[in-house]
């Protein structure tokens, strides 16, 4: 792995991530994206072969500085965080920009100025009329900043709807995302522990490669949700809660009296 992080990518080399990237989601084969958090995360993903784009994610971030979800961090903070993980990686990179820190057009101008070439904009369940303004001011920069931006644009119908009857959540998630793709979004971002008809109705609701989606436990496998047309799958925080997993197992080994485990691997 190299000991420096490289320059800021200059405005051809992120047009050319961007679309990268884009071709990716339009592609039939599923895109996954395991998330990252920091430098080391991201070098250690972006090495695995067959990876082929890099996806941020907020909350792993926010706690890695000590801040709770949902916009706690400074967004100065998490810029600088999502720039480091850019400049580390030759990868394109889609940064989860929650709902853009109060102004998600310039929050994105900023990001496509670091180097991000896609990101994730939460509606949480604002009204559709200010969620749809959202996505379009986005949309708007993209195209002024000459890049074929991958705009996922999260509906929390599922996420923030679970005391509500799945057939409500369902219906809101497609309203809301068939706005999103009038309004000039790529992709819609529905996350939560979805069944294979409701991944089905997303699909068909939206296109093939329109859909993405979070891998969580009981969620359809991988190869049945690139039958079904979804573009792509990202783990969220559930990336670095494996990590700290293998890190707690290791301490209660240590506490054990046990050793380093042999399945360790030397990454940096």
């Amino acid at each position: 792995m190299p000991d420096t992080l490289a320059s800021n990518p200059e405005p051809a080399e992120t047009r050319s991530r961007a679309s990268e990237l884009m071709a990716l989601h339009r592609a039939e084969k599923l895109l996954t994206v395991v998330n990252v958090w920091d430098v080391i995360s991201a070098r250690v993903v972006a090495d695995v072969p067959g990876t082929a784009a890099l996806a941020t994610a907020s909350h792993s971030i926010a706690s890695s500085y000590g801040y709770d979800d949902g916009e706690q961090i400074p967004v100065d903070l998490m810029l600088e965080a999502v720039s480091r993980i850019v400049r580390a990686t030759g990868l394109p990179v889609t940064a989860d920009l929650e709902a853009g820190y109060g102004d998600p057009g310039e929050t994105v101008r900023r990001a496509i100025g670091l180097g991000v070439v896609g990101c994730n904009l939460e509606d949480q369940l604002k009204p559709l009329p200010e969620a749809v303004r959202a996505v379009e001011q986005v949309v708007k920069v993209a195209e002024e900043e000459g890049v074929d931006f991958v705009l996922n644009a999260r509906t929390d119908a599922f996420a923030r709807g679970r005391e509500r009857d799945p057939e409500v959540n369902l219906a809101d998630a497609i309203e809301r995302g068939r706005a999103f793709l009038d309004a000039g979004a790529p992709v819609v971002f529905v996350p939560g522990k979805l069944t294979d008809e409701q991944v089905q109705a997303l699909v068909d609701a939206f296109g093939p490669q329109r859909l993405t989606l979070i891998a969580i436990p009981g969620t359809p496998p991988l190869a049945r949700l690139e039958e079904l047309g979804v573009a792509r799958v990202s783990f969220g925080p559930l990336s670095q809660n494996v990590a700290l997993t293998a890190l707690q197992e290791l301490v209660e080994g240590v506490q054990r009296g046990e050793g380093v485990p042999s399945s360790m691997r030397v990454l940096n």
